[in-house]
């Protein structure tokens, strides 16, 4: 995107009254922000939606002083600036209606790998909420997935904590400028998180962590994810609001379900009960769920070194070793499992790389 373009789509941007629908809707019928701009009265007159005040807000000289400011920050201080047609705009972000016409960056961000999931959840995360987002982002490590949040207290920050400690690209969305962070507290892992990842947002620098601004946040975070994990959750809260909405954007909402009176699993187990989301109870159920493809992404999978089992993954494990490849059925028959439960155990080993599945729902241990 040249200079010009980018002055003109921030000028566009800062004309009140002019969101991201209907900066689209211009740009679709002019061209390109700089036409919709130096476009006549009574031809921008004739598009739906402008009135004789955005009509006005449009011609207003301010707009390019507006425009320039922002140009000079962004300029100054190496920010990476996406427009929502550029091929490094979030592949899946584009095709949601109310997406962002700008998507400001700072890091080292890479969206080539398409196994993004967004992870979120109430800011008061519970040690079983804790233990249980790190054994899940543990477990996707060989698919090398981008996990994406929104650098809050609680689920978020958790998981991006995770993610740059099992080595993967974490993100976090931000609502409000590059030019700050909130909460301030997290500071410490801004340069972390910019070696592998780094933080997004459609807001200026002019736009401070106002409480509206999470909300159209929220959206960018279910937007561009294939999934959205919601890992615990009060009957309220802005992750409920994040999962909806990934419901509206037809992506799939996966949910941690956890007893009936602890408080922060209240909004999953509603989530669950009115087929808001999948129950999740590991990285296996994303997996099959999703239909990722383990051979595909894993080069060869590979056993890791002191890798942890769980009894009945040893059982089958010791059963494959002596007993060699092996069909679901005689597995299941021979380890005493039923077929549902080892179909979970089989995809959390082939994910530890200690198992590889072969044609004919054949099993043989590495």
């Amino acid at each position: 995107m040249t200079e010009t373009a980018l002055f003109s789509l921030l000028a566009l941007q800062s004309v009140e009254g002019v969101g991201d629908i209907l900066a689209k809707k211009l740009i679709h019928h002019f061209g390109d922000a700089e036409s919709v701009l130096q476009a006549k009265s009574h031809q921008l007159a004739a598009i739906d939606g402008i009135g004789a005040i955005l009509l006005k807000n449009i011609k207003d000289s301010s707009i390019y002083q507006k425009a320039e400011s922002e140009m000079n920050f962004i300029q100054n201080n190496g920010i990476s600036v996406a427009y929502f047609q550029d091929e490094i705009y979030p592949e899946r972000l584009k095709h949601c209606f109310d997406s962002p016409l700008l998507l400001f960056s700072a890091g080292n961000i890479n969206l080539s790998q398409q196994k993004i999931i967004s992870i979120v959840g109430t800011r008061q995360i519970t040690s079983n909420g804790t233990e249980f987002c790190k054994k899940f982002i543990e477990e996707l490590v060989p698919l090398n997935p981008v996990i994406v949040s929104g650098f809050a207290y609680g689920v978020d920050i958790v998981a991006h904590q995770l993610a740059m400690e099992f080595g993967l690209q974490t993100i976090g969305v931000l609502a409000h400028g590059l030019n700050q962070i909130y909460p301030k507290t997290h500071k410490k892992y801004m340069a972390k998180m910019e070696q592998n990842g780094g933080f997004l947002t459609e807001f200026w620098s002019s736009s401070n962590p106002d409480k509206e601004n999470f909300v159209r946040r929220n959206r960018i975070v279910a937007g561009m994810s294939e999934a959205t994990i919601v890992i615990e959750s009060a009957e309220k809260g802005g992750s409920l609001i994040t999962a909806n909405m990934a419901n509206d954007y037809n992506r799939d909402v996966f949910a941690v379900p956890g007893r009936v009176t602890d408080k922060y699993s209240q909004g999953c187990n509603t989530l669950i009960k009115t087929q808001k989301a999948q129950l999740l109870t590991s990285a296996a159920d994303l997996v099959y769920h999703l239909n990722w493809d383990l051979k595909t992404e894993t080069k060869s999978v590979q056993k890791q070194l002191f890798v942890s089992l769980d009894p009945e993954e040893q059982k089958i494990y010791d059963y494959l070793l002596q007993s060699g490849k092996e069909m679901l059925d005689s597995i299941a028959i021979d380890c005493q499992l039923p077929t549902f439960k080892l179909s979970s155990l089989l995809l959390n080993m082939e994910l530890k790389g200690v198992i590889r599945p072969l044609p004919g729902k054949l099993f043989e241990a590495i």
